[in-house]
């Protein structure tokens, strides 16, 4: 099967059309049409076999993490989605494996109605490379910087189930298959937050997808705002499967294991109020975590307010690898 046989059969017929598509797949290139008065918000990211997920993992799941975790940025810019680029890196053209991967892919595609507008298919080791492109309303996308003391550091979801999963995957840490089956889904299809990130256009004085982890991610925050932050270890938002685990699994997992893509955001005072109220509407746990203090630095506190410093700051692929 051809480079453009696979394009016409798996990649140019899909659900989602979009209006705002004027030329798709098929040309050199996509024309594509912004609406008036929005900003473009476009961000990318790659899936490298062997180091962002196991050989012989489940094709659908690959598909739709490669587009959830493009979606999670869009998200925390308070972007909604519209568009996107595929560029996939095939060892062989394997028409069964495409079929999964493509269901996994534009099911996420469908649920958050992103069109795939374009790409490249080629020949080499199994990476899949997305870049996404939404819109926010003009002046409205939420930033790291922007943060102030006073303000309340909250997340969304539950954190360290992606990393508890992927330590019994490595063998790290067995856990029970049923303890297992409930947060592997966590690691392997994660829930980009988008409706959660628009909704904190209203509230948020900064924002950012957790993907490294907790403490590296919100590290960003603090360093581009010019502040430092103090969390209570014992607020962090964790599932029963967790918990359950948590004397052997210790807090590291949470706060800094990664692949969570929930969003870390911070809310000024000024807007507690109206934030409670609005907490309903969110599709997820809200929990908050801390301050935004004006001291440099990241503090981390048990409940008894002595000082707890994580073994483990994040993820770093090149740290990683040296």
């Amino acid at each position: 099967m051809s480079e453009f046989d696979l394009i016409r059969k798996f990649f140019a017929a899909q659900a989602v059309a979009r209006d705002d598509v004027i030329v798709g797949i098929g040309d050199d290139a996509a024309v594509l049409a912004p609406p008036a008065g929005q900003q473009l918000v476009v961000t990318t990211d790659n899936l490298v076999e062997g180091v962002h997920f196991a050989p012989g993992t489940d094709p659908a799941a690959i598909g739709q993490k490669a587009l959830a975790v493009n979606l999670s940025d869009l998200a925390a810019m308070g972007a909604e989605p519209a568009w996107f680029l595929l560029n996939l890196t095939l060892p062989q053209p394997d028409a069964a494996w495409l079929e999964k991967f493509c269901a996994g892919l534009f099911a996420i595609a469908s649920a958050h109605r992103v069109q795939l507008v374009g790409g490249n298919i080629a020949r080499g080791p199994l990476n899949v490379a997305i870049e996404a492109h939404g819109f926010v309303p003009e002046g409205e996308a939420l930033r790291r910087a922007g943060a102030r003391p006073g303000d309340s550091i909250y997340v969304t979801g539950e954190l360290g189930d992606a990393a508890l999963a992927l330590r019994h995957r490595l063998g790290t840490q067995p856990l029970p298959e049923s303890d297992f089956a409930a947060v592997r889904e966590r690691l392997d299809r994660p829930t980009p937050r988008v409706r959660e990130g628009q909704l904190l256009r209203r509230f948020a004085s900064s924002a950012i997808d957790i993907s490294d982890g907790l403490v590296a991610d919100l590290g960003h925050v603090l360093e581009a705002s010019g502040v430092g932050a103090l969390l209570v270890r014992e607020r962090l938002p964790l599932s029963p499967t967790y918990r359950a685990h948590l004397a052997a699994a210790g807090w590291d997992r949470a706060l800094a294991g990664g692949d969570d893509y929930e969003l870390c955001f911070t809310v000024p005072a000024r807007h507690d109020a109206e934030f409670a109220r609005w907490q309903p509407k969110f599709g997820c746990r809200v929990t908050c975590v801390g301050e935004i203090v004006s001291g440099p630095g990241l503090q981390i506190v048990d409940a008894a307010g002595n000082r707890y410093e994580p073994q483990q700051r994040g993820h770093d692929h090149f740290a990683a690898a040296s």
